[in-house]
């Protein structure tokens, strides 16, 4: 067995993570777990895996649930196409009759790539497939000493070749556990233990001081700005929501009244309100909006991150008078019924000014 595989392996009989998910080798746990994990945080990710295997603990219960239902259980978690894909995959496997057990066949499932095939794969049924995460890009680049920008496709070719060289025929699972585990707890991207590091001696990184250069990174994607406007209605306990559409951020959230690049003056309320209904809400139902109830700016300017954007949101509550007819789209719920719609994680901060 190669010097830096044995390490690893030893290094993760003495230093492994005790999470839910490897207590099982169920295939429907451990691939609700990696689905679940990407782009998420483990301390937050944990949670969400016990919700989601209290409410569905099997995956034809997953399968019978609407859309909606798993949505609301994502709700927080952020890139909801893991959802919707989690949602259509479930139906698959109910479909073929049970998990498939080839890496073909897991691949084959709806947002499931290389990487979460090889770990279902090898931790459920030993497969032979490495697993090529960033934690795995990073120790590998370091120990090695490789150059090749992470997140272009020369490096996943080279990068998942030398995994497949390391990894030891017999033991996948633990190999595969551990080089994730070595990368969370050792090498981490800042500060990594060196000094107590296991493979200190043959670390390329360490022994020409480049640990804090490694692994190479691809120019970062430049951030778009959008600006939004929310108008939240209240009118006789009920509000104004509609779904996302298809194309976009949040495809198939729900949220209200929502209108882009345009900030109406604060300085004038019912100016502000006046453009709604230029857009296109109730509009020519209401030619004097001085007379349509009252609007209150409740949040301005605020700031919410995603990957590649960066939105910033100014929040009302309108009081209109009477009850104006809706755009296309939208309709009316109570505002007691508004737990059972999935929203946004921006939608559900900005309610937190309602009162």
């Amino acid at each position: 067995m190669n010097p830096f595989s044995r390490i690893i392996l030893q290094w993760y009989s003495e230093n492994a993570r005790d999470l839910p998910w490897r207590r099982t080798r169920d295939p429907y746990a451990v691939w609700l777990s990696e689905i679940i994990l990407q782009q998420t945080r483990i301390a937050q990710g944990t949670a969400y895996w016990h919700r989601f295997m209290e409410r569905f603990p099997a995956v034809k219960d997953l399968a019978d649930a609407s859309e909606d239902e798993v949505l609301r259980l994502w709700e927080g978690l952020g890139y909801y196409s893991r959802a919707r894909n989690l949602h259509a995959a479930a139906r698959q496997i109910v479909a073929l009759g049970g998990f498939p057990n080839t890496l073909e066949g897991i691949r084959s499932l709806k947002g499931v790539g290389d990487y979460t095939a090889a770990a279902i794969g090898s931790i459920c049924f030993d497969l032979p497939a490495a697993v090529v995460d960033g934690n795995v890009y990073r120790v590998l680049a370091r120990h090695f000493g490789i150059t090749t920008p992470v997140g272009t496709t020369e490096a996943k070719k080279e990068f998942t070749a030398l995994a497949d060289r390391l990894l030891p025929q017999d033991s996948p699972a633990q190999f595969n556990q551990g080089m994730m585990d070595f990368g969370a707890l050792q090498c981490t991207p800042q500060n990594p233990a060196c000094l107590t590091c296991p493979l200190q001696t043959s670390c390329n990184a360490f022994q020409t001081g480049r640990v804090n250069l490694l692994p190479v990174k691809k120019p970062a994607v430049k951030v778009q700005e959008r600006r939004f406007s929310y108008i939240y209605v209240r009118y006789n306990g009920q509000t104004a929501i509609h779904r996302r559409g298809p194309g976009d951020i949040w495809q198939g959230l729900y949220e209200p009244l929502v209108t882009e690049s345009v900030r109406p003056e604060h300085s004038n309320k019912q100016r502000a309100l006046g453009y709604y209904f230029s857009q296109g809400f109730a509009k020519n139902q209401f030619p004097d909006a001085s007379e349509n109830g009252s609007l209150l700016l409740l949040r301005t300017n605020v700031k919410h991150q995603l990957t590649h954007r960066t939105l910033l949101t100014d929040f009302y509550l309108w009081k209109p008078a009477s009850r104006p007819e809706l755009p296309e789209g939208y309709f009316w719920i109570q505002e007691t019924e508004l737990d059972r719609y999935a929203k946004p994680r921006l939608f559900e901060l900005l309610l937190e000014a309602l009162s």
